[in-house]
């Protein structure tokens, strides 16, 4: 009576070992998960936003259509594709606005146009939101990747197929220290 008791006491155990490394993994998958969507979401406002800045500008600059070309360019991909060719595109717009930003300051009507300035202050918002949710999202992902790697819950992730995700990287061209000088 007494050994049959300590087995179900043993099988009760792992049993909820299971049950609760299991639901541990779902948990911090869904995190990562619900991080990507925050950024996903800030994507598609910027994505909205673009069109008026590029059409507020069109009409101040009109010889700069190369620039606005790249800007429409890198919108349309900023909504397609799997989350790092969006991060890459999302990199391209940053570098595109920069232009349009400094584009601002060679036309001095478009500097002081209203419309132009409210847009730009929605997308520095929106700037701030994203390098927000990048940060929550890589350290969501770097959560969860920790707890795959971690013993005993890689067995459990290995048994059930969990993958490691990957952390979301700066370009190269941001990690360099702007030169200030004066």
């Amino acid at each position: 009576m007494v050994l049959t008791i300590i087995v179900i006491a043993i099988i009760a155990i792992i049993a909820i070992f299971l049950m609760t490394s299991y639901n541990g993994l779902v948990k911090y998958r869904n995190w990562v998960q619900e991080a990507w969507s925050q950024i996903d979401v800030q994507l598609k406002r910027r994505h909205d936003l673009i069109p008026n800045l590029v059409n507020t500008v069109k009409g101040y600059a009109e010889h700069e259509r190369e620039t606005l070309e790249g800007v429409v360019e890198a919108r349309s991909q900023l909504v397609n594709g799997s989350p790092q060719e969006r991060i890459d595109a999302d990199n391209q717009i940053e570098g595109a606005l920069k232009s349009i930003f400094a584009l601002s300051e060679s036309y001095p009507d478009l500097k002081a146009n209203e419309n132009f300035l409210n847009l730009q202050e929605q997308l520095t918002t929106t700037e701030n939101k994203v390098a927000y949710s990048r940060q929550l999202y890589n350290k969501t992902v770097a959560d969860y990747n920790i707890k795959l790697q971690s013993f005993p819950t890689n067995i459990m992730a290995s048994m059930f197929n969990f993958k490691q995700e990957d952390l979301l990287s700066i370009p190269e061209e941001e990690r360099e220290v702007p030169d200030v000088s004066f």
